[in-house]
């Protein structure tokens, strides 16, 4: 547990820059957040740690298609590029969601407003456009609980509105692996309307055998001001990864011998992966008087995967056994509302807002043998079919205080009722009705407290109580391996607290602190995980605490720099008793108390050096990447080293009449340092490493006409 004088060197900053700002009031920068729902705060203000992150800094000599590029300067949050687009990317924050072997859990996702996870807490990013996005806001700590089920952290992407001039724009980029990106996009208003439409087609051979894949996106925004205080917000994706190949994990020993050879497996089935995504969404907002306001959010969408995996065939002999291709139809949907009322106290202003949040899943899941004869890696009899549904029904209230000059304050309370059923429609000899239902239900409280020391630093304290479900993704399977709802998994409870401290001089430099600790009851945790399909358990206890350091700084108009650090140690605090292989139906393997939790680094820091000569349009930065030891498994029998890596970019800007140009090199691990980018959890064939690329370069050129 973090002691009392953890918190005294926040104090002596608190003193030190008061007194080095107190002849200096320059205005600060106003950047608006949501880090309750309803309730807009600058993230100055607010009692929680929070992390913007601007659209041209998501750009900036960037490939624009994974969150790893540039969310690694967001202290508290790991994004691991797997250099598998099978799989996804490897989100964590604060700890949470380390565990997933594919796709996002324990955070919740958003774009433009619009749930990126459903209610189950299960995720995905790969639709999130960053050639359009306005910017990136990541929320960490107690406030995350107040977004529901599975909310460790939030990470929210909005796009920019078209207007009010009418700007079309071509850019494209080239790199190492035969990667190659176009992206086209045209934005402006028309009357009442403004617009913005952006498609994207990237391709790579991949950094691995058989790792190639294609990803095609097309995203749309519409707004339109009515007039009389109402605004209406339509948003549309489209999303396509045919046939995305997967060159599975590697052991120790192939990733040290050749860590761009894939797996045996995957080659023998072929093993890949095919999505087909479509959603859409409106958000209606409306001022009802002076004071109120109301919101109104409305979603729905269709997300189609199939995947074939590499279990064996004899595996496959068992009449309960699902077969080794998973064919999934999730159709969701979702409703928003709220009203915000702002009025006057004795005290100070206020903001209260209250609301109430439905979603809904409906999976239609089959299994298929992964051979026909002796031919593998094709789709054969069906060994499942099932459908599985998640409901979400959750009222929430928020508010916002002033208590006076020097205080203020924000609180929320959410309660949040989930249930999942499961139809069997496959039901044979051997192969019982495996149909059932859970319900998880769970209060999430939190309270922030700000003292606003001057008018440039701010100190706050935070408490929330959060709950994770587990997925539907998690409930499918029984430990073994076998088809069914895994009722026994019960939700993780966590009780978190933080304190901070905020200081900013204007532009010139900002600098954020936090020491935090989060205590779970009953984690989620992996019990076997073999050939892509996992099955989970809970572990009585784990204890994360760490400490955040965010600092800014520029100085002679020309350089700038920023360095972002993370100290995290997570732990489970007693305890219990899990597999060292698959099948395992009986745990027998004993995880210690004080032993680390897998996937999670101890460290993580980004540093970065820039300079600009505005005169040429030229800006040239160095940046720096370190991210401490991860153990790969809940045993700690082995982990993934400890690394470092630098990268150069360099960027030029030319306008021209109503043309803006635009190129940009980039080259990445400049040392050629040979690493694992990311582990696979807990992986029962000891096939945990992820291998990172050595040193990549991409160039870049895009071109924009103002009309």
């Amino acid at each position: 547990m973090l002691r009392a004088s953890t918190s005294l060197p926040l104090v002596c900053l608190l003193w030190a820059l008061e007194a080095a700002a107190q002849d200096s009031t320059p205005a600060l920068p106003t950047v608006t957040v949501t880090a309750t729902p309803g309730v807009e705060q600058s993230v100055f203000d607010t009692p929680a740690s929070v992390d913007v992150v601007p659209g041209e800094v998501l750009r900036n000599a960037q490939w624009q298609v994974n969150l790893s590029e540039s969310l690694g300067r967001v202290p508290g949050l790991v994004v691991q590029n797997r250099q598998n687009f099978a799989q996804d990317l490897q989100i964590s924050i604060r700890g949470f969601g380390a565990r997933s072997t594919f796709g996002v859990r324990g955070l919740r996702l958003y774009a433009d407003g619009i749930p990126a996870a459903g209610p189950d807490g299960q995720g995905q990013v790969s639709h999130f456009d960053l050639a359009s996005a306005e910017r990136i806001e990541v929320l960490r700590g107690p406030f995350s609980a107040l977004y529901g089920n599975a909310s460790g952290g939030v990470i929210s992407i909005f796009t920019e509105d078209g207007g009010p001039d009418t700007v079309a724009e071509v850019s494209t980029a080239f790199g190492d692996n035969g990667a190659r990106r176009l992206t086209t996009q045209i934005g402006g208003a028309a009357q009442d309307w403004r617009y913005r439409l952006s498609a994207t087609r990237f391709e790579t051979d991949g950094l691995r055998e058989h790792s190639a894949a294609q990803r095609s996106s097309l995203n749309g925004k519409l707004t339109h001001d009515a007039g009389g205080g109402t605004r209406l917000t339509l948003v549309f994706n489209h999303l396509q990864m045919p046939g995305t190949q997967d060159p599975l994990g590697l052991t120790r020993a192939q990733w040290e011998a050749e860590p761009r050879q894939a797996q045996p497996a995957a080659i023998l089935f072929d093993t890949r992966k095919s999505v087909r995504q479509t959603q859409a969404g409106a958000v209606l907002e409306h001022t009802l008087a002076r004071d109120d306001e109301l919101r109104l959010m409305a979603y729905a969408g269709e997300r189609d995967t199939l995947q074939f995996l590499a279990i064996p065939v004899a595996v496959q002999a068992a009449p309960s056994q699902p077969g080794g291709v998973i064919d999934l139809l999730r159709r969701y949907a979702g409703l928003d509302a709220r009203w915000v009322h702002r009025g006057r106290g004795p005290a100070g202003p206020y903001t209260l807002s209250t609301g109430l949040a439905l979603e809904a899943t409906r999976d239609l899941r089959r299994g298929w043998e992964n051979f026909d004869g002796a031919q593998l890696g094709v789709r054969g009899d069906l060994r499942r079919d099932e459908v599985n549904r998640a409901w979400s029904v959750a009222p929430y209230l928020q508010g916002q205080w002033v208590l006076g000059e020097r205080w203020s304050a924000s609180a929320g309370l959410r309660h949040t009722r989930v249930r999942f059923d499961s139809e069997d429609r496959f039901i044979r000899p051997g192969n019982p009705d495996d149909s059932g239902a859970v319900r998880y239900r769970a209060t999430t409280p939190a309270l922030g407290l700000v003292f606003h020391a001057s008018d440039l630093i701010n100190a706050y304290i935070a408490y929330g109580r959060g709950f994770e479900t587990p997925t539907l993704n998690e409930l499918a399977y029984r430990a073994g391996g076998s088809a069914g709802l895994n009722a026994d998994l019960q939700p993780a409870i966590s009780r978190q607290w933080e304190l901070g401290l905020k200081a900013a001089s204007g532009e010139d430099w900002s600098l954020a602190a936090a020491v935090f600790q989060a205590r779970t009851s009953e984690e989620l945790v992996v019990l076997s995980n073999a050939g892509g399909r996992a099955s989970f358990q809970n572990a009585p206890g784990t204890l994360r605490r760490g400490l955040e350091l965010v600092g800014k700084a520029r100085w002679n108009t020309a350089w700038s720099g920023l360095l972002a650090a993370t100290w995290l140690d997570a732990t489970y605090r007693q305890p219990f008793l899990t597999c060292t292989g698959a099948p395992c139906f009986v745990p027998t393997a004993l995880v210690g108390a004080g032993q680390r939790m897998p996937g999670i680094p101890r460290t993580s820091l980004y540093g970065e050096l820039a300079w600009q000569h505005r005169p040429w349009g030229l800006e040239t930065a160095l940046e720096l990447r370190h991210v401490g030891e991860v153990a790969v498994n809940d045993l700690n029998t082995d982990s993934a080293p400890a690394y470092s890596t630098l990268a150069l970019r360099a960027t030029l800007e030319q306008r021209r009449g109503p043309w803006l140009w635009r190129e940009f090199v980039r080259i990445d691990n400049l040392t050629e340092r040979r690493y694992a980018g990311s582990v696979i959890v807990n992986e029962g064939n000891q096939r945990f490493f992820e291998p990172a690329p050595g040193r990549q370069w991409v160039v870049g050129v895009s071109a924009a006409y103002r009309f």
